[in-house]
C-alpha cells in the first residue's frame, strides 16, 4: 500500500466519525491514536537484510514469507547430518536455522507492514486480523471495514479506537460495548446512538455522561467535543 492509500482510508474514517478532513500525517495518527496497541515491529530479514515486520517480541532471526517460500521451492531447508559434540553446538545450530517468518499474509491483498493477516485487503501496520478491509493500526479484529487504531473487536465499520467491542459504526473510543453508532467515549454500553461519555447504559440516544439531552443541545456539545479531539 502507498502512503496515499493509507491516508485515503484514514480520511474516509475521519469524515465518517468526525465529519472533518484528516490533516495529520500517518506518523502523527499513529502517535495520537495507536500509542497503546501492540502492532508489528520493524525488523530485518537475516538473509537479505531487507526491512520487514513481525509480531514476535523476542526473536532475533527473521525471513520474509516471500523469501521463505522462494528458498523452500529452490533448495529447501534440510541440512546434511552432523555429529554434535555438545549441547551448546546443537543449540547454536538451532539458532542458525530458526528464522521466524514475517509478514505472514494469507489469501490477502494490498497488505503492508503487517503480520498474520487472513482473507483481508488494504491493511496497513496491523496484526492478527481476518476478513477485514481498509484497516490501519489494528490488532485482533475481524469482519470489519474502515477501522483505525482498534483491537479485539468485530463487525465494526468507520470507527476509531474501538476495543473489545462488536457492531460499532461511526464512533470513537468505544470499550467493551455492543451496537454502538455515532458515539464518542463509550464504556460497557449496549445499543446506543448519538451518545457521549456514557457508561453502563442501554437503548439510549442523545445522552451525555448518562444524562438525557435534547437533540439540539446534544449536537451543540458534540461539535465542541469533536473540535477538542481533532485539534488536541
Amino acid at each position: 500500500m502507498s502512503s496515499e492509500d493509507v491516508l485515503m482510508i484514514i480520511n474516509k474514517i475521519f469524515k465518517a466519525v468526525f465529519l472533518v478532513e484528516n490533516k495529520d500525517s500517518i506518523d502523527n495518527i499513529y502517535k495520537k491514536y495507536s500509542f497503546d496497541i501492540k502492532l508489528p515491529r520493524k525488523v530485518y530479514d537475516s538473509i537479505t537484510n531487507e526491512e520487514t515486520y513481525t509480531d514476535f517480541d523476542n526473536a532475533t532471526n527473521f525471513i520474509t514469507k516471500d523469501n521463505m517460500e522462494r528458498l523452500d521451492s529452490n533448495k529447501g531447508f534440510m541440512k546434511e547430518k552432523i555429529a554434535f559434540n555438545s549441547l551448546e553446538e546443537l543449540i547454536n545450530t538451532w539458532e542458525e536455522i530458526n528464522t521466524i517468518t514475517t509478514e505472514r499474509c494469507y489469501n490477502s491483498t494490498h497488505v503492508s507492514k503487517s503480520d498474520t493477516i487472513y482473507d483481508s485487503s488494504y491493511v496497513y501496520n496491523s496484526t492478527n486480523c481476518s476478513n477485514c478491509k481498509n484497516i490501519v493500526f489494528c490488532a485482533d479484529c475481524g469482519q470489519s471495514e474502515f477501522l483505525l487504531a482498534s483491537q479485539r473487536s468485530g463487525n465494526c465499520t468507520f470507527s476509531i479506537r474501538v476495543d473489545d467491542s462488536n457492531n460499532c459504526s461511526n464512533s470513537y473510543s468505544v470499550i467493551c460495548s455492543n451496537k454502538i453508532s455515532n458515539s464518542i467515549f463509550i464504556q460497557d454500553c449496549f445499543n446506543l446512538d448519538e451518545c457521549m461519555f456514557c457508561s453502563h447504559i442501554a437503548n439510549k440516544k442523545y445522552c451525555i455522561c448518562n444524562m438525557q439531552y435534547e437533540k439540539d443541545e446534544y449536537f451543540d456539545i458534540k461539535k465542541l467535543i469533536i473540535e477538542w479531539i481533532v485539534n488536541s
